[in-house]
């Protein structure tokens, strides 16, 4: 029987194919709102991102997440980011 191919994702930061399943998405939904969506199943634009602290600050540094989603991006989605990190992922 043919294996399922992974369904991969272009992370931001190194900008290579990921598989989903290993990313964090992040939402900016039609009202603007922007958050982190756990569940990757949000309607909006949506942002892949590694769960590492390293890649969250140099997306912060270089305003990755705001030039993708075309929005400004408060600092508690970042805080958000952190947070899921050392909530869900080792």
């Amino acid at each position: 029987m043919k294996q399922k191919q992974p369904i991969l994702r272009k992370e931001i930061v190194s900008g290579k194919l990921l598989p989903a399943n290993e990313l964090i998405r992040v939402v900016k939904t039609n009202d603007g709102n922007v958050f982190v969506d756990s569940d990757k199943k949000a309607n909006g634009r949506g942002v892949y991102i590694q769960p590492k602290p390293e890649a969250i600050q140099t997306a912060k540094q270089k305003k990755l997440l705001e030039r993708s989603l075309k929005t400004k991006i408060p600092s508690e989605v970042y805080d958000q980011l952190i947070v899921e990190i050392n909530e869900n992922w080792d």
